[in-house]
């Protein structure tokens, strides 16, 4: 197969059923909120440690007296004596056991960042092989999870040891040919950097076709990569095609992210490449391996126009969502609640720095640019909802501790303003779309929660794991659509109708 059809095959399996295989793309955005529990469970027990020992009513009283508020100045004398005034009554927070508490949780954060990583793109390469073989992709993802994720990270494994290897070998040859002679120690020097990006380039491609070959050939860590090394060799064109595509779609979502960097859509961009570039670029190099095997069978383009498509999902996704709320009123109230009560917790905890530490809802909007600020919240908004939603098929946890850090974080952010009628205003306008949104994010998190949980149980099938994460993908259609018009209020309207009145 060249180039130019697996561009078109890829193109068109993408248009095909996108609720078949999107979903678990949006789940890799999620990584890092299921990620980030153990290190929220380790900072809940340090406040558990502080507060048991009384070292944090301690530092309350110690705060209560100081100015905590950074002098004006960029005097470095000036910033130093402040940190100096503050460094004793922060003392009784810095235990021992504080310390090990989160360096514990910045551990398990990060195990548990690269275990679900592996899992989550063991799923997805599931999910793309059976699309090209016309199965459903979301079962055979949900599948791919359980069979594949360890193959996935030996691969990874791999893959960094070959790059650890090279980097020790040319140091090795440098040092040794300095220790002989400074001139040979130079000579020895540019000659590994050629050497070493040539080799670099190597296991980048070899390793770029792995995954493919993990699941197209259902094998093994070694026999996978032993077989994307023979495709390599087989199909150097094609490889090379396909290494050139993705530097290029890498470029210029990079470009893309710096320029609109400026207008607000930096979180669009990403949010972009994890759905569309991502999965387009595991579908072309899984067809161009898939063809060497003579395994694949690529979808045709669907009748329906791009832009029919389009409005049709979005009118498919506004009727899913409201639907799943009518259906889930009780899921909705726990997200209301957890969401609610960590709001109060977060304005009680500031409490004793209320005055001396304070935000200003009129400040923020110094310099407010109504279309940047409105990309820019649609953009990080919805993708908070979609991260809130798939979080929660790590049985519920995650979407549930999303919920309650943004619930916290508001209610903190409430205590500390120094005009808190302007920021009520404020927010109402947008805040009655975003809110809401919020809430039918995290109970879809729960929802699927449920769902897994009884997947793994034995009491729910695959099938039906998959039926959940497709009608999540409807749904998160539906919360963008909210999302999109409570962005366009917060940067148009929220910022300006007050001011006359306050």
């Amino acid at each position: 197969m060249d180039l130019s059809s697996a561009v078109t095959a890829t193109a068109s399996t993408l248009r095909r059923r996108p609720a078949d295989l999107i979903p678990f793309y949006l789940l890799g955005t999620a990584v890092p909120v299921i990620a980030r529990v153990g290190l929220f469970t380790a900072l809940a027990g340090v406040y558990l440690h502080f507060e048991l020992t009384g070292r944090l009513a301690t530092a309350r009283e110690s705060l209560a007296g100081l100015d905590l508020t950074p002098p004006d100045t960029q005097d470095p004398e000036a910033l130093r004596a402040w940190s100096e005034s503050l460094a004793p009554a922060l003392e009784p927070l810095t235990s021992p056991t504080a310390i090990a508490l989160v360096l514990a949780g910045t551990a398990a954060t990060a195990t548990i960042a690269i275990l679900t990583y592996a899992a989550v793109s063991a799923g997805q390469m599931s999910a793309v092989v059976a699309r090209l073989r016309s199965e459903r992709g979301l079962t055979a993802g949900i599948a791919g999870v359980r069979d594949r994720w360890l193959t996935f990270l030996g691969v990874y494994v791999a893959e960094l040891l070959c790059w650890l290897a090279v980097f020790l070998l040319g140091g090795i040859a440098i040092s040794a040919a300095f220790v002989v002679n400074p001139f040979l120690g130079a000579a020895a020097a540019l000659l590994v950097l050629l050497v070493g990006l040539v080799a670099l380039l190597l296991v980048r491609t070899v390793f770029a076709f792995a995954p493919a070959a993990v699941v197209v050939d259902d094998a093994g860590a070694i026999a996978a990569v032993e077989g994307a090394g023979e495709f390599v060799r087989s199909n150097p064109a094609d490889a090379a095609a396909y290494l050139v595509v993705a530097v290029g779609v890498l470029v210029a979502i990079s470009s893309a992210a710096s320029a609109l960097a400026f207008l607000g859509g930096g979180a669009v961009v990403a949010l972009v490449s994890a759905v569309v570039a991502a999965p387009a670029l595991d579908l072309l190099k899984t067809l161009l391996y898939g063809d060497h095997r003579g395994s694949v069978d690529p979808l045709h383009s669907p009748e329906a126009s791009l832009r029919a498509q389009l409005s049709g999902g979005v009118r498919r996704g506004w009727r899913e969502m409201t639907a799943f709320v009518r259906r889930t009123p009780g899921l909705h109230a726990l997200a209301v609640g957890v969401g609610v009560g960590f709001g109060a917790l977060g304005w009680l905890a500031v409490d004793p720095f209320v005055g001396a530490i304070t935000t200003s809802i009129e400040g923020r909007l110094v310099g407010h640019i109504p279309p940047v600020a409105a990309l820019n919240f649609f953009g990080n908004n919805w993708s908070v909802a979609i991260a809130t939603s798939l979080s929660g098929v790590a049985l519920a946890v995650p979407a549930l501790s999303s919920v309650a850090f943004n619930g916290f974080a508001l209610g903190a952010t409430a205590a500390l303003e120094e005009n808190l009628v302007a920021l009520a205003a404020f927010v109402v306008p947008h805040g009655i779309l975003e809110i809401p949104a919020l809430f039918v994010s995290g109970a879809l998190g729960i929802h699927l929660g449920s769902v897994s949980w009884r997947t793994l149980r034995g009491h729910r099938s695959r099938d039906e794991f998959a039926d959940a994460l497709e009608g999540a993908f409807w749904v998160l259609i539906g919360v963008g659509v909210l999302v999109a018009v409570a962005a366009f209020v917060e940067g148009f309207v929220s910022p300006y109708y007050w001011r006359p009145f306050l």
